[in-house]
């Protein structure tokens, strides 16, 4: 299916359901070369893996990656890298119960609407175990982007309302909800703890921040870097809106004020004052720290009594069971990272042919 393809020089296929066999991810063009190997690809599975808190999902699944191919010698070959992780946790009749009804706020509905037959077990190709495989890839990216300077960082920014103020990005591990500011992330856990108590779920915000981005990466019209951002953050399953710089504070900002005032560094580099633009102009990078922020919704999958319809058309109250996280927000602030990780090496790739001289100086002409 080609909705399961991404990037165009950096290309990854993620593959696999929540209950199959296992989750994984070609990856094509990168580069021969790297270092790379099973474990310096798993602590980023581990920040995304469940049962690690009390805040996610109790299904115990290791998530061991496995290189599969395109690694020799501990460096990549040039060649497809094809990695798995096996399923080891499946407990589909959790979900037998569902397959005659529609969950409200899953897309259960819509995959019947479009295939007229679903793999209802948590989800398949729509739950949030796919993601899986986007960080797999994600990881080999994050390492092609250290090589060229470039780190990549997401945290929690706020959950259910309660946002972090004082960033202190050392934080961020110490937290539970990967929040870089611990007082207000004490005060999101006792927030959880009500709602897990009330059968509920809550949403919040990621941000990312990319430092290192070189000026002049991002192609023109509709291959521009901020929608290309925005497409691969959105696609992650439980986000529904995506913002860069100021982003809807722009709608009530003026010209004088959200405008970025050019001036020169002391290198001689052109450097901007402020950065309401995000670090993107004209869909270009301009230099500064592109900084995104994505809104997760709450986990759709609770307790609480709800309102549904079966497939014979009959309406119904339901009370989903099953192993569910109460808030999605820090098991996806990695996946965020991998995504936009992707995003930033495939147009980095892209750009290496925008200026004639580039290509001579590669080819030694």
């Amino acid at each position: 299916m080609a909705g399961s393809i991404f990037g165009k020089q950096f290309m990854v296929s993620t593959w696999g359901e929540s209950h199959g066999k296992g989750i994984g991810v070609v990856v094509d063009g990168c580069p021969a070369g790297l270092r790379l190997s099973e474990e310096i690809i798993q602590p980023y599975m581990d920040r995304r893996k469940p049962g690690q808190t009390r805040y996610a999902t109790p299904r115990k699944e290791s998530d061991r990656v496995e290189i599969l191919s395109g690694v020799f010698e501990g460096r990549t070959t040039g060649t497809p890298i094809s990695m798995m992780v096996h399923n080891t946790s499946q407990r589909s009749a959790d979900y037998s119960e569902i397959m005659n009804y529609y969950r409200p706020g899953h897309a259960d509905f819509t995959f019947d609407s479009k295939y007229g037959f679903r793999d209802y077990r948590g989800g398949g190709r729509s739950s949030g175990r796919e993601t899986a495989g986007r960080v797999a890839a994600g990881a080999v990216a994050a390492e092609i982007l250290k090589e060229l300077g470039v780190k990549v960082q997401a945290y929690s920014k706020e959950i259910g309302g309660i946002r972090a103020e004082h960033i202190d990005l050392d934080k961020i591990m110490e937290s539970p909800l990967y929040m870089p500011d611990l007082e207000a992330s004490e005060r999101a856990e006792l927030l959880l703890e009500q709602k897990i108590k009330e059968q509920d779920s809550v949403g919040g915000i990621i941000e990312c921040v990319v430092k290192g981005m070189p000026a002049g990466v991002g192609e023109t019209v509709f291959e521009k870097l901020d929608a290309n951002l925005a497409k691969a953050v959105m696609s992650i399953g439980a986000v529904k809106g995506v913002e860069i710089g100021d982003g809807f504070l722009a709608a009530a900002s003026f010209g004088s004020q959200n405008n970025d005032a050019f001036c020169m560094g002391e290198d001689g580099r052109v450097l901007k004052k402020t950065n309401h633009s995000g670090g993107i102009l004209g869909g270009i990078s301009d230099g500064s720290d592109i900084i995104l922020r994505a809104a997760i919704k709450p986990t759709p999958s609770i307790a609480h009594s709800q309102q549904t319809v079966n497939r014979s058309g009959e309406e119904i109250s339901v009370e989903i069971k099953g192993r569910h996280d109460p808030v999605i927000v820090p098991r996806a602030v990695v996946v965020v990272e991998a995504m936009v990780s992707l995003t930033v090496l495939d147009m980095l790739f892209l750009s290496m042919t925008s200026e004639l001289d580039r290509v001579k100086r590669f080819f030694g002409a």
